[in-house]
């Protein structure tokens, strides 16, 4: 079963077999509002759990996605860059950003899981 898990500053990694699939989560697109641009990783750059990733511009803002994970992204979701209102429209799902073979799995330890995460966005509110 995929593992979900987050980080603080609102991105999301849902792990299965090693690979990570990541994104930003609703709370994060809510807060940036419609998405008008989104520039991703290419496939094999290395990236460090809390460092840039990718970037985001909405209408309000542009705002860099931090890599939940460290690893190799092996993957961008091709289809987001002709389509960015996908991360407003489904940030769990198809709104993914990239997707990263973990190079330490430990690291899943230190973020949220679900239950931590929700109360982490009560006390925002």
């Amino acid at each position: 079963m995929p593992e979900l898990r987050y980080t603080r500053e609102h991105e999301w990694v849902r792990v299965e077999d090693g690979v990570g699939t990541c994104g930003i989560t609703d709370y994060a697109q809510s807060q940036l509002g419609d998405v008008v641009f989104v520039e991703l990783p290419p496939a094999g750059k290395k990236v460090v759990r809390g460092g840039e990733a990718a970037v985001v511009e909405s209408v309000k803002a542009a705002s860099e996605v931090y890599a939940p994970v460290s690893g190799e992204v092996f993957e961008s979701n091709a289809g987001l860059p002709d389509n960015p209102a996908q991360v407003n429209q489904s940030p769990m799902g198809d709104g993914w950003f990239m997707r990263i073979r973990l190079s330490n799995p430990a690291e899943l330890g230190e973020l949220m899981d679900e239950a931590a995460y929700k109360a982490y966005l009560a006390t925002l509110s």
